[in-house]
């Protein structure tokens, strides 16, 4: 049992305590030191296909988020999505009107989420005519290089129209064939090098043909996390010189280039062909096309002329990409969630 004046005491000593620690919390904010604050959980909600889930959510990744406070979250697609939640950010990659309506009502009713990215940004990349549009008015002639994209027309039209059609608009053989719109299915990457016009007439409108560049048979895959920027290199179609142009004839299928076992990363190369763009050209390329596509997560498909160190050409442009193939993947992905956080912290106003 205690006495009075010891309970008086100990009144005392524990308000000294007290004025003691305010003092210094008010020392420590003054010097810039921040008392550590319990980590914060980060609830990312993903409504992905089968095929995108499990190449993206690998377990590794899964691991990494953990231990860095994020927490992903499947949407369950079959539920109204603003009963689902509360979620810090909305990760989606799924086709489809309805799905489009769903997630453009939700960020108007919940501005304080982040959803990668708009629908209607997305949109723009579902289209092969659309989704160049913003590369060919740029001029980056000041970063080290020079960025276009290939001559190309769109043809909707009956598939015998199309020598008529590619001769009146004065295109070049060989031509990519790619069809026009990009849906998710194994059809829309089905892409054809027709070498004659004669085998154009065999082609499935709606397409968009587009001049083939010689570019060393490598390409550059790079991709885009917000700031962040990775370029991969991958094996392509050879050069094409006009002695083979004379003797080929017809319309072949144009191999994927996107699998890792594709990578032309560790190839012993011509240097000036397996030189990356210069990094300030890639910089600049990447904040436009974010600024212009209103979109944090694209890949950029990009060769280079052969011959012309400094001229490239833009020839795909995706969303959402398989970073999977990425190195590293799962650090830059991570760090790239945590800066949302950072940044919508950051703006809080401060009362």
């Amino acid at each position: 049992m205690r006495l009075n004046g010891e309970i008086c005491q100990k009144e005392e000593e524990d308000k000294r305590v007290s004025e003691l620690n305010n003092k210094a919390e008010s020392l420590h904010s003054m010097i810039g030191v921040e008392f550590p604050q319990p980590k914060q959980k980060m609830i990312v909600g993903y409504a992905l296909t089968s095929k995108k889930k499990k190449s993206f959510l690998q377990p590794k990744l899964e691991v990494l988020a953990r231990d860095k406070g994020i927490i992903f979250v499947a949407i369950d697609i079959d539920r109204p999505l603003s009963d689902q939640g509360p979620f810090d950010v909305v990760l989606h990659k799924l086709l489809g009107k309805e799905w489009c309506d769903v997630i453009e009502e939700y960020r108007q009713n919940h501005p304080e989420v982040t959803v990668l990215d708009p629908p209607h940004a997305i949109e723009r990349l579902h289209n092969r005519q659309s989704m160049l549009q913003d590369v060919e008015d740029l001029n980056l002639s000041e970063y080290h290089g020079k960025v276009g994209v290939p001559r190309q027309m769109v043809i909707t039209r009956d598939p015998l129209s199309i020598p008529e059609e590619v001769t009146k608009a004065g295109l070049k053989l060989p031509l990519v064939a790619k069809p026009l719109l990009v849906d998710g299915s194994a059809k829309s990457h089905e892409l054809f090098l027709a070498y004659d016009q004669y085998s154009l007439s065999e082609l499935e409108p709606p397409l968009v043909l587009q001049e083939f560049v010689n570019h060393g048979g490598v390409l550059f895959k790079i991709y885009i996390v917000g700031e962040t920027i990775k370029v991969l290199r991958r094996f392509s179609l050879p050069n094409v010189c006009k002695h083979e142009l004379e003797k080929v004839v017809g319309a072949y299928p144009f191999p994927r280039v996107s699998s890792a076992s594709a990578s032309a990363d560790d190839a012993d190369l011509d240097p000036t062909i397996a030189e990356l763009p210069p990094q300030p050209l890639l910089e600049r390329l990447a904040r436009e096309l974010h600024h212009r596509l209103g979109l944090q997560l694209f890949n950029i498909d990009m060769i280079r002329e052969h011959g012309a160190r400094d001229v490239f050409y833009v020839i795909d442009i995706n969303y959402f990409p398989g970073y999977g193939k990425m190195p590293d993947y799962e650090h830059i992905f991570t760090d790239f969630l945590l800066s949302l956080m950072q940044s919508k912290f950051n703006k809080r106003p401060v009362t």
